[in-house]
């Protein structure tokens, strides 16, 4: 008997999933220098230097291993993979509450970096069971949902942490493992049996899935538009806090309130306004238009001469939030039902990259020009994270008018 094809209820607990992902990240963000200090006795410069590496580990994780958990999913179908990995993510958590040295903080994260590559199983389900039109919206939902997720771990976190360093972690735990028995009772399968493919270890890394994907041009047109579009994120990402501090002296309060709004606004613009701008505007004029929003918002920051122009900046910019899932409905049209998995492992896979060396360029960008040699110019990384909103623009438009003939 094919499963249950119901968008509203199986998308619903699945953007759930996202969010308790999300907001697991959220949670032990606030506590990781004070854990690191503790652990290695380190100064808190040091620990900086080992918490990039943390990054870097888990980043690279998922780089890896998003086709293999988009792949087994193409395969076993998304509610195994889904709930395994929300299941062994809640041991992980687990585990780095219990570490008690930085090599099993480490594992930990290598361990949290190849389960958090579910993303690519969580969004398959979209294709899986939404019409083509509709999962512009719903990959808006799930977007929306890890956003809010991530705007709310972090202050949840922050105030867990007043009581222990440990208990961020315990608490994520908790949240993936009822997060699982919930999934076991309502969760659907979303793949049919006849719409499996076979699991391939040459399609399943991130080379072959993208090799895989080439072969769809207008796919492979997206994913480079994706890869440069998220590479200009990691100016915002990488140099945030540091530069609201050497540029305005704001306190750590007025920096997470401002992370917290950039969060509710992309929650809403992708988990609620998503869908209907795409119905009225068309996938490909919302896309185009979103896109075109990043670069006036790179350039408040950059040359951001007040606070008020921080906070417009993050208004203007949390419009460039339509493209994402406008673009994966664009894609998702285009790939095969028993590759949705395929799809979006590497739509991972290229996100996960520009996390691996993006923060280091980024940081090294504004190290060089907010010091007191040289040129200061400590908004120089979102200058270049402009030129970068510029050429994903223009990747798109060229891959639009080659692979699109009639107007939207």
């Amino acid at each position: 008997m094919a499963p249950a094809r119901k968008p509203q209820s199986i998308l619903l607990f699945v953007a759930f999933i996202v969010f308790i992902d999300m907001m697991g990240i959220g949670l032990i963000l606030p506590v990781m220098p004070s854990l690191i200090t503790d652990l290695t006795g380190a100064s808190i410069d040091r620990a900086a230097e080992i918490g990039g590496w943390l990054l870097f580990s888990y980043a690279m994780m998922q780089f890896l291993f998003a086709p293999v958990i988009g792949g087994l999913s193409d395969r076993f179908g998304r509610r195994p993979v889904l709930l395994t990995t929300l299941f062994l993510l809640g041991l992980d958590y687990a585990i780095m509450a219990w570490a008690p040295d930085l090599v099993w903080l480490f594992i930990g994260r290598i361990i949290s970096g190849i389960m958090g590559a579910s993303w690519a199983a969580a969004n398959s389900c979209v294709a899986d069971v939404a019409k083509p039109a509709e999962r512009g919206k719903f990959f808006g939902i799930l977007g929306g949902a890890g956003a809010f997720g991530f705007v709310i771990g972090p202050g949840l976190g922050g105030i867990l942490g007043e009581y222990g360093d440990r208990l961020p972690f315990i608490a994520a735990s908790i949240l993936a493992l009822i997060g699982t028995a919930i999934g076991i009772v309502i969760l659907k399968e979303t793949l049919p049996e006849d719409k499996r493919r076979a699991f391939s270890l040459s399609r399943a890394n991130p080379m072959g899935s993208i090799m895989q994907m080439s072969k769809t041009p207008l796919v492979i047109g997206f994913l480079s538009a994706i890869f440069v579009l998220q590479l200009a994120a990691q100016a915002q990402i990488a140099v945030w806090a540091y530069w609201l501090i050497e540029r305005f002296d704001w306190s750590k309060l007025e920096i997470g309130l401002s992370v917290a709004l950039f969060g509710i606004l992309l929650a809403l613009v992708q988990g609620v306004l998503t869908g209907p701008v795409i119905a009225r505007v068309g996938e490909r004029r919302t896309a185009l238009i979103s896109l075109m929003f990043g670069m006036p918002a790179y350039l408040c920051f950059a040359f951001a001469p007040s606070d008020a122009f921080v906070y417009i900046g993050i208004i203007i910019g949390a419009a460039s939030g339509f493209a994402f899932p406008a673009m994966q409905q664009m894609m998702s049209s285009r790939i095969s039902e028993d590759a949705q998995g395929e799809l979006q492992g590497a739509v991972a896979s290229m996100i996960s990259l520009t996390s691996i060396f993006g923060p280091v360029v980024m940081t090294m960008i504004f190290g060089a020009y907010a010091d007191a040699e040289g040129i200061y110019f400590p908004g120089a990384p979102f200058l270049v994270g402009t030129a970068l909103m510029a050429l994903s623009v223009f990747i798109y438009i060229v891959t639009v008018r080659r692979y699109y003939s009639a107007p939207n």
